[in-house]
């Protein structure tokens, strides 16, 4: 489980620890329990009104799979050994105990890669995007497509993250502890993207944040990368200007003035499905979070704490909310419930209260307008006329799409990179993780001639060839795709190239030891290492008298190593 609040008071520093998930023995039986001891609800009694969800037919087989075939064992060892996870403490000015945040670290292995921090659509935890990782850290070609050393914290409440004080003004507070957090790992300038779309009926919290970050942290978040953010039409209070282009591209129809008419057809199936849903009967409010309902979290958090059942039911109806293409299977569900039952729900709905309740707020404020990349979706050419006869479906419906056009953006944003892509958003994150991926290359793209400062400084000992020699003497160009190409300088060299070691399976220990947070990446040199990657040390190679010297693993005839100052 995850620490308890009054446990952060001790003296933790400022060091980032590596993390190891360990959860009591005690704490699997007891959720085992309370899953074999679940009541369900009568049947409702026919007929049956098609406006009601009826979850029965999903749930229980649910139950079985997680009862008979779910191993949370096994997905806590699969995440120590292959997910490099730290946790480091923050101060923050809502409260003396500092907050500790949990996240994932995944340095790419490529020269070229700059800094991203990526942050996760709520409600879901940092753990729940662990198969984006070589995504975004190791692209198939890493000269065309920009590689990232990626940064997926969990926010705070939620996950084995400690949650805020409800004192707090939760996105400005958030967005300066992942600053902070950005800092404290030597990347003092980084871009930042959220990876979610802004629903109506969930607050856009990831959104929000990442806003936040580039609009009032200028000097460090060189840029952010939108997700179907929740732009509005311009108005002449906004901006004259923006207005005025506006009302000119709605009188005509016609693309104009940053304007496309790929946008002019997707307002068109907007209306049509806005049109379609108006003769539907109206759907009943979710929960009230975020539809100017009651903002108080605890009743559901209490409930939801105390029945795995209950928190399963709620992640099935986020799930329609959102809107997939395709189901996740039960393992992936189960999983995704398990990663916020075991440290507890409580955070996330406090969060969710919290952020749909209150403004941004915050001394601090904006510097300039920020540079941002947009992703946003078209729709499907079918999608109005489903939308249109959907009026069988039970609840909880699918919410509602509003197309966001990019130029919206231009009376708050200095847009700098813009994809229009087709379909629905849906799962984003598990269905079309590319897309999240290319936004961010295209963000990255467009800022790095503009800021030479994000762009990754030359580590001493570190070159890349522009040519190879082979044999005979002959040059030929290298193919260096990014990828870095040690070059030892002296025996210094040798034992930093040596000392990037790969996180080891954690250790045997019984199982309601607590584990151990020890070692500091400034202690010893140590780098993240990506899943599926095997670490292996570099070893400077012996110079010839031409400065160049053989790889011991690769082609006899190809340099990747040249001797520096023999």
């Amino acid at each position: 489980m995850a620490p308890a609040e009054g446990e952060a008071s001790a003296a933790f520093g400022e060091d980032v620890k590596p993390y190891k998930i360990h959860v009591s023995t005690k704490y699997l039986d007891l959720t085992r329990q309370k899953l074999e001891l679940t009541r369900l609800p009568h049947d409702i009694p026919r007929p049956r009104s098609s406006n009601w969800w009826d979850p029965k037919p999903v749930v229980e087989p649910l139950v079985d799979f997680w009862l008979e075939h779910f191993s949370w064992r096994d997905q806590e060892e699969h995440l120590n050994a292959k997910v490099p996870q730290f946790r480091t403490a923050i101060n923050t000015t809502a409260s003396d105990i500092p907050c500790r945040v949990h996240f994932i670290h995944a340095r790419s292995p490529h020269a070229n890669a700059i800094p991203l921090l990526l942050i996760p659509p709520f409600p879901f935890t940092n753990l729940s995007l662990v198969h984006l990782i070589p995504l975004f850290t190791e692209p198939n070609n890493a000269a065309a497509e920009q590689p990232f050393h990626l940064v997926i914290p969990s926010l705070p409440g939620m996950g084995f993250s400690d949650g805020l004080s409800n004192r707090a003004h939760v996105v400005p507070t958030v967005a300066d502890m992942l600053d902070v957090l950005m800092k404290r790992l030597d990347y003092g300038h980084y871009l930042v993207s959220n990876s979610g779309p802004a629903v109506d009926a969930l607050p856009p919290v990831d959104w929000r944040i990442a806003s936040r970050l580039a609009t009032h942290y200028t000097d460090s978040c060189l840029g952010a990368h939108f997700v179907s953010p929740p732009l509005h039409a311009p108005t002449s209070r906004d901006s004259w200007v923006e207005w005025a282009k506006w009302t000119a591209v709605s009188m005509f129809q016609t693309p104009m003035l940053g304007y496309s008419s790929q946008d002019i057809e997707a307002m068109k199936r907007n209306r049509a499905q806005q049109k379609g849903a108006a003769n539907r009967d109206p759907a009943p409010a979710l929960l009230g979070f975020g539809s100017g309902g009651v903002y108080e979290p605890n009743t559901l958090a209490y409930a939801l704490c105390d029945s795995p059942l209950g928190l399963i039911l709620f992640f099935l109806m986020i799930m329609r909310i959102v809107g997939p293409e395709k189901d996740l299977s039960p393992e992936d569900l189960i999983k995704l419930t398990e990663l916020t039952w075991l440290p507890g729900p409580e955070g996330m709905m406090r969060l969710w209260a919290q952020c749909a309740s209150s403004r941004d707020g915050g001394s601090r404020e904006a510097t300039r307008r920020a540079r941002v990349g947009l992703t946003v979706f078209l729709g499907d050419t079918e999608d109005s006329k489903k939308d249109a006869s959907e009026t069988t479906v039970g609840l909880p419906r699918r919410a509602a799409r509003r197309y966001a056009c990019p130029a919206w953006a231009n009376q708050t944003y200095n847009v700098v990179a813009t994809n229009r892509t087709s379909g629905n958003p849906g799962l984003l994150v598990w269905e079309r993780p590319h897309v999240i991926a290319s936004g961010a290359r295209a963000l990255a793209k467009a800022i790095l001639p503009l800021e030479p400062k994000l762009k990754p400084a030359q580590e001493p000992g570190a070159v890349l060839l522009e040519q190879v020699v082979v044999e005979g003497g002959h040059s030929a160009p290298a193919e260096i795709s990014g990828t870095t190409i040690q070059a030892a300088g002296d025996e210094a060299a040798g034992a930093r190239s040596e000392s990037y070691v790969a996180f080891p399976k954690p250790d045997e220990r019984d199982e309601e030891e607590e584990p151990q947070e020890t070692g500091s990446p400034h202690e010893r040199a140590t780098r993240p290492v990506t899943p599926g990657e095997e670490v292996l040390p570099v070893r400077p190679q012996t110079g010839s008298s031409n400065g160049g010297g053989e790889s011991s693993e690769g082609s006899p005839n190809t340099v990747i190593a040249i001797q520096v100052g023999a």
